[in-house]
């Protein structure tokens, strides 16, 4: 049994759902494969965009008519029969989507009606493939991930129920697979009174994983536009090298530094019951790909990782004594309120750094939270670069040209925050 799971990028047109067609009839099979999806091409960053207006009481219906069209579009070229099932379904969900949008609820904080509206580009994506596959003679079922993964309320980032979760998908999905595919959608999560919750932006790798972790499943894959993982991304850096294989350890480090390849969470419950995860090209699917398992190598080729809209916050206690693990305990205790997670820090004797996303909203109501204990001074479109297994010419290869505000080393990483 195994588990793929397709992302925007592979979505994101008719011809790209064909592609995923063809990959599934020449390598898949037609039962015991469980299929995540994402939502189509840049689905996710169009409906936050709506949610935003509709939350700031603005106009958004031509964003709206534009996300409704291009699902449309790209339907109607796979259906040509305007009497489909798929084109009746699709503009089902849109009206939910718009009747969401117009009854926002009185109060209702901006991470909980995110849940609720940026969760239909799953829905809207799945409910295409699931119709497509079947007119390609591949019987599936599409399933609902939001009655599988049980999560609780933290919105944006819900926390799995793991007991429940895996009693639920057991219960359920092994007897379906053995006898078709099923088709279910990346990146949602569901609380036990019925509210969608989403998992961590790109977070459907991480479904992905859960549901292979739940059936026991042989391997996962996870399909990319890249020929597996590679040690830098190309759109920054030339002459990147694709790990044939790469131990579960290492790439949990990369991931947790920001490597975009694979969701952070992702390799836990893998490596936990040895699942291999196969890095695979859609373009290319025939081509070897990336094998992330249990294993060592001694030498390995440095990772290059970038994470933008980088914030660079300093505290300092306002009267100048030296910073304390008490006064630590109370910045830590802050950012973990707000969630805001530490992608670099380092101390001096009266002030303490960090670096991290930038949230604009998070980055205000921490420095309410704290202005009474601390003066705090911040930056803002910063760039944090991270190497892993660095050498001299790594080093020199990030650094060069480059104004550098805080600097890190350690046995196997390198890290500087830049303008």
């Amino acid at each position: 049994m195994k588990v793929y799971k397709f992302g925007g990028a592979s979505v994101k047109s008719a011809e790209a759902f064909r592609n995923i067609a063809h990959i599934i009839k020449t390598h898949g099979g037609d039962k015991q494969l469980l299929i995540v999806v994402s939502a189509m091409g840049k689905t996710t960053n169009a409906l936050e965009q709506i949610l935003n207006m509709a939350f700031n009481e603005q106009r958004y219906e031509a964003e709206y008519q534009h996300c409704l069209s291009y699902h449309l579009q790209v339907s109607n070229e796979l259906f040509p029969d305007k009497a489909s099932l798929v084109h009746e379904q699709l503009e089902h969900l849109f009206a939910q989507l718009h009747q969401v949008l117009q009854h926002l609820p009185t109060g209702a904080t901006y991470d909980k009606t995110y849940d609720q509206i940026v969760s239909f580009g799953e829905l809207f994506s799945s409910t295409i493939l699931h119709h497509f596959l079947k007119s390609q003679g591949l019987a599936n079922s599409w399933i609902d991930s939001r009655k599988y993964i049980q999560t609780d309320n933290t919105w944006r980032e819900g926390k799995v129920d793991w007991a429940w979760t895996e009693r639920t998908i057991k219960r359920d999905l092994p007897a379906l697979l053995n006898t078709q595919l099923v088709v279910t959608q990346g990146f949602l999560g569901g609380t036990n009174n019925g509210h969608t919750t989403t998992l961590g932006r790109e977070g459907s790798d991480f479904s992905a994983a859960i549901f292979a972790y739940c059936l026991d499943a042989s391997a996962m894959y996870i399909w990319k536009d890249v020929d597996g993982l590679l040690n830098a991304d190309p759109k920054h850096f030339e002459d990147t090298v694709r790990y044939p294989e790469i131990s579960y350890q290492e790439t949990v480090e990369m991931a947790y530094y920001g490597a975009s390849v694979i969701h952070p969470k992702t390799i836990k419950p893998l490596a936990n019951k040895l699942i291999p995860l196969y890095v695979k090209s859609f373009v290319n699917p025939a081509a070897e790909g990336t094998k992330i398992c249990d294993c060592r190598f001694e030498v390995i080729a440095p990772a290059y990782i970038i994470k933008e809209n980088q914030c660079l916050i300093s505290f300092s206690v306002k009267d100048f004594t030296f910073i304390s693990e008490k006064n630590l305990g109370t910045i830590f205790n802050a950012l973990s309120e707000l969630r805001l997670k530490i992608n670099m820090m380092q101390n001096s004797a009266i002030s303490f750094s960090i670096c991290t996303d930038y949230h604009q909203e998070r980055l205000h109501r921490l420095m309410q939270t704290l202005h009474d204990q601390f003066i705090i001074h911040y930056n803002t479109s910063l760039y944090l670069y991270t190497v892993k297994n660095y050498d001299i010419i790594s080093i020199n290869k990030i650094t060069t040209g480059k104004e550098i505000l805080l600097e890190q080393r350690t046995r196997t990483t390198f890290q500087v925050v830049c303008k």
